[in-house]
């Protein structure tokens, strides 16, 4: 199990990593935008963030980078805008390790089924530092 690092960007997420791509020679990422996400009738999509950046990832040096803009309306300040990842194939840990991690910090979003991940959740530990755990079945 690797910890990754999850930058976020206010807008300007494929310029930055179009940028990366060129600086480290890596190969071009496919790229998930807010408007590729399934429709939802409770969650309308505002048409500022159809075409901002929800997800895409670079393998630097061994290393996986991803990167997503901020959904609009959310609050972003630079230097503040990176997380620690953990996403393993194993659903038990990424449980055990959500809630460890919980004790003294603030929930985002709890442990729940989303559209990539049986099991993602993300949170703010006590000493401030914002994590993402995604449980990975392996399907593409």
């Amino acid at each position: 199990m690797a910890v990754d690092v999850y930058i976020n960007f206010n807008g300007n997420c494929r310029e930055a990593v179009e940028f990366y791509t060129e600086v480290f020679g890596t190969e071009k990422p496919q790229i998930m935008t807010f408007g590729d996400t399934p429709p939802s009738p409770e969650f309308p999509l505002p048409e500022e963030a159809k075409n901002l950046v929800m997800h895409t990832r670079l393998n630097i040096n061994g290393s996986t980078v991803m990167f997503s803009d901020v959904f609009p309306g959310r609050p972003f300040v630079a230097g503040n805008n990176i997380s620690l990842t953990i996403i393993s194939k194993n659903m038990d840990e990424i449980k055990s390790l959500f809630n460890k991690l919980q004790e003294g910090g603030t929930v985002d979003m709890e442990l729940q089924e989303t559209f990539w991940s049986k099991c993602y959740g993300s949170l703010t530990d006590k000493f401030g530092i914002p994590w993402q755990l995604s449980y990975d079945s392996g399907e593409a």
